[in-house]
């Protein structure tokens, strides 16, 4: 259930694209984390009462821990103008209309209209958001220059906006643009589906590789088929049947407590292993040790339905902590920085730097 709270804020504590992240009191319980998205409520001004949703800090969660402002109430944003028909996040209290890349009124609706190909452009499938910068540094330092767009589905956040790594990234060139696609929404384009939001990716922005991966906010229940990465295997149908060349990025961990995530994630045993019924290549680390051999095993289960790719990982460590410092973009997943969890991100660089062959 919902918590509801009113607060106070106090002062703005920095801002990106799309998102504001303020200090807020409520009630005599002192200051708090609270984020809001001005394009849907406002911007907060310090001294602004703010109607809050508090169930993510109620409930202690890490990625998503933050009071997220509902409204401004003394003081509501204008009603929007502009052309647009499709509704996001559709019948929830923040339902916001877009213009859809694919819709009638688009100025790009006749080139998508009967669009039907992606014409071999390669499409990287992976299940957290955090691989997105690891791919796309073993991508660039192989190739630079590849112009990449990501498609973000709406397996976990919702708005774009949440994502500090997508501001950053495009900030610093190393992402052309994003496509937020089904209930998702805040990218350069909108799309209704995966598959047009892919085919706006490569159609209309131009992409000469597609990233495919959930928003910030993975949600999983601990059972089989329970988690919200069960999209990656989708993702991988949808690219196939649209003429893409699917990559799956492996999940691959050392450091995660969760044995079901240790070695190569029962995530994508399951996503790759049994959802995608298309084929696609499955770059395979070549981590080394004994901890590699586990993976290249693990790996091997998904050999009858796809083509693993060996791939070396020589020199992506200094490549990662390059791209680290150069687009100013922390690499950590569930919370676990680059030395912590080495093996998640030389994964995610592998899947990139095979990428960058297909080009």
């Amino acid at each position: 259930m919902i918590r509801w709270r009113k607060g106070t804020v106090e002062s703005v504590r920095r801002e990106w694209p799309g998102a504001v992240e303020l200090d807020v009191t409520i009630g005599g319980d002192g200051a708090h984390r609270a984020l809001a998205y001005p394009a849907l409520v406002g911007r907060p001004e310090p001294g602004d009462t703010v109607l809050l949703n508090t169930t993510a800090l109620a409930m202690g969660l890490g990625t998503g821990g933050y009071a997220m402002v509902v409204a401004i109430p003394d003081r509501l944003p204008p009603d929007p103008a502009g052309p647009g028909h499709l509704v996001k996040a559709r019948y929830t209290p923040l339902q916001a209309t877009v213009l859809g890349a694919d819709e009638q009124d688009s100025p790009h609706h006749a080139l998508l209209r009967d669009a039907d190909s992606l014409d071999g452009t390669p499409v990287v499938v992976a299940d957290l958001h955090s691989a997105l910068p690891p791919i796309l540094a073993g991508l660039l330092a192989a190739r630079p220059g590849t112009r990449v767009v990501y498609v973000m589905p709406d397996g976990g956040a919702l708005p774009s906006w949440f994502s500090m790594s997508v501001a950053r990234l495009k900030d610093a060139g190393a992402l052309a643009a994003t496509v937020t696609a089904g209930q998702a929404f805040g990218g350069d384009l909108e799309a209704v589906t995966v598959h047009t939001g892919m085919l706006a990716a490569r159609l209309v922005l131009d992409a000469e590789v597609i990233v495919l991966a959930q928003g910030p906010g993975n949600l999983g229940t601990g059972t089989k088929w329970g988690f919200s990465g069960v999209s990656a295997g989708e993702a991988i149908n949808a690219a196939a049947v649209l003429s893409g060349r699917p990559v799956g990025s492996l999940r691959v961990s050392e450091g995660d407590r969760r044995e079901r995530h240790i070695g190569v994630s029962h995530h994508s045993l399951t996503a790759y292993g049994r959802v995608a019924l298309a084929r696609a290549q499955i770059p395979v680390p070549e981590l080394g040790g004994e901890f590699g051999a586990r993976v290249a095993g693990e790996a091997a289960a998904l050999g009858d339905r796809h083509e693993l790719v060996p791939v070396a990982v020589h020199g992506l460590r200094d490549e990662l902590a390059a791209a680290e410092k150069e687009w100013g973009v922390r690499l950590s997943t569930m919370g676990r920085r680059l030395d912590e969890d080495l093996p998640y991100f030389l994964t995610a660089a592998a899947a990139g730097r095979h990428t960058a062959t297909l080009l």
